[in-house]
């Protein structure tokens, strides 16, 4: 069995609002910022939303059912916010990519916890 160096719930919490912040940044950026990709925007934000899932079940254990639905209400608040800016504009298909990824970090949390347990206390 693995075991995960010990970890303060307020470090996954910084982490988290980090990359929540990163994200909503990245998201309103001018197309002609140059920023990091994977080469295909669906995947970028499935990757950058199980980031957040995977942060926000570690930060808040116990809470997934409010986290995930709260940060899928994030992922469309960006989604309306473009709709402002003048070169990115709304589209159905990020939003379901961001719940998708969602999914994926909420189910790499739930495996590692469960492969890779740390006491509740070090959380």
């Amino acid at each position: 069995m693995i075991k995960l160096p010990i970890v303060r719930k307020n470090i996954w919490r910084y982490g988290f609002w980090f990359c929540a912040i990163g994200i909503l940044v990245m998201s309103l950026a001018p197309i002609t910022v140059s920023m990091p990709t994977t080469g295909w925007d669906k995947s970028n934000h499935s990757l950058g939303f199980a980031v957040l899932g995977l942060l926000g079940c570690w930060a808040w254990p116990g809470r997934a059912a409010v986290v995930l639905p709260a940060l899928l209400a994030y992922g469309g608040a960006i989604e309306l916010l473009q709709a402002f800016t003048p070169d990115r504009f709304v589209e159905a298909a990020d939003f379901l990519a961001d719940a998708v990824g969602l999914l994926l970090g909420a189910g790499l949390a739930f495996l590692l916890d469960r492969w890779c347990p740390v006491s509740e206390g070090a959380k």
